[in-house]
């Protein structure tokens, strides 16, 4: 009896070692840094970030607080809005109504651009005029609005009918100023006021001056307002109307 109740302790023993052995592979051994066990009621614990906590991005335009990193991550980041200034700076007066319009125009289409505009127009009547006066219809069509261009080659088919020639020479343009302007729904209209320096003369089909003088420069002030859709892909303008003072 003894000897079978010294057996059963051996057996018992083995599987409580074997047991010991289990538990100790699976659980791992102390080394000194584990973390202590949480405790809700710990302020130090309530102030440690938890490890399974994804940091939400503040809503658009919201500050950070004051002990917040400023260099963290935002999904959000705060941009400039679109500020339109002194876009008439240099081509209208401030407060003026013509600057009150550049200003609009830049608000309703942000490529605008009133000095860059106002040298492609200066550019776009040299070619317009000169065009003109050779009777260069392809060159016209895409500057000038389908009524101005329909006007424009009018005069060139009657010219041309006649057997009459312009002989020009453009010198350039002296003055190229902002004169007025508008904007009504998406149609910006912008009208320059041009001072150019030309020879021109009209000769007729034996080559016999009956207009002008090829060498006398003369002096002409146009005011030629161009338009465009300011939500249209397209960034060209077009010439709506021409007027003069001679």
């Amino acid at each position: 009896m003894g000897e079978a109740s010294s057996l059963i302790n051996l057996i018992l023993l083995a599987i409580a070692v074997g047991v010991f052995f289990k538990l100790r592979s699976v659980l791992g051994r102390r080394t000194g840094e584990e973390r202590p066990p949480f405790d809700p009621y710990s302020a130090e614990d309530k102030a440690r970030p938890n490890d399974k906590v994804v940091q939400l991005p503040r809503p658009r335009g919201q500050q950070p607080a004051k002990d917040e990193d400023e260099s963290s991550f935002d999904a959000y980041p705060q941009t400039e809005p679109y500020v339109v200034k002194d876009r008439w700076a240099g081509l209208a007066k401030e407060g003026s109504p013509l600057a009150g319009t550049l200003t609009e125009i830049a608000v309703a289409d942000r490529r605008f651009d009133a000095p860059a505009f106002v040298s492609g127009a200066k550019l776009a009547y040299e070619m317009i005029v000169t065009a003109f006066a050779k009777g260069e219809r392809a060159t016209l069509k895409p500057l000038l609005d389908p009524h101005v261009y329909a006007s424009f080659e009018s005069v060139i088919a009657e010219r041309e009918a006649r057997g009459e020639t312009i002989d020009q020479t453009f010198i350039g343009i002296t003055k190229a100023e902002l004169h007025d302007g508008s904007l009504v729904d998406r149609r910006a209209r912008l009208t320059i006021r041009f001072v150019s320096e030309l020879t021109a003369c009209t000769k007729d089909r034996e080559g016999k001056v009956i207009e002008g003088d090829p060498v006398t420069i003369r002096k002409v002030t146009d005011l030629w307002t161009f338009e465009r859709d300011v939500k249209a892909s397209d960034p060209n303008w077009r010439l709506v109307a021409t007027g003069s003072e001679d």
